[in-house]
């Protein structure tokens, strides 16, 4: 990560999961799982503007630097040749992106 820039990555590979395959199912008290494994990458660019947020009512302080964001991702249980992945050119981005550093609680100056 290089916050200055605004430029960060967040990736995992293969990285094993409980499938619940449903929000009701999830929610139960004694919920099935299937064996699953995610892979993801996140990247931000950054070059963008410039922000400095300042919140001492919840105690809250950061600066961060927008910029583009891409999420590539697949996922599939673990006995299944049924694979679900992101569509590269259906991307859109929501909001401004942004990579930076904060502090809050015990660390709010």
């Amino acid at each position: 990560m290089n916050a200055h820039r605004g430029r960060a990555r967040y990736r995992m590979d293969n990285f094993k999961i409980p499938d619940y395959h449903d929000f009701g199912n999830a929610v139960s008290p004694n919920p099935a799982t299937t064996p699953a494994r995610v892979s993801f990458d996140v990247s931000w660019q950054g070059g963008g503007e410039r922000t400095t947020l300042d919140d001492p009512v919840y105690g809250f302080k950061g600066d961060f630097v927008t910029g583009e964001a891409t999420i590539s991702f697949r996922a599939r249980n673990d006995h299944s040749d049924l694979e679900f992945r992101s569509d590269p050119d259906g991307q859109t981005t929501v909001g401004p992106p942004g990579v930076g550093r904060e502090r809050n609680g015990v660390f709010y100056p």
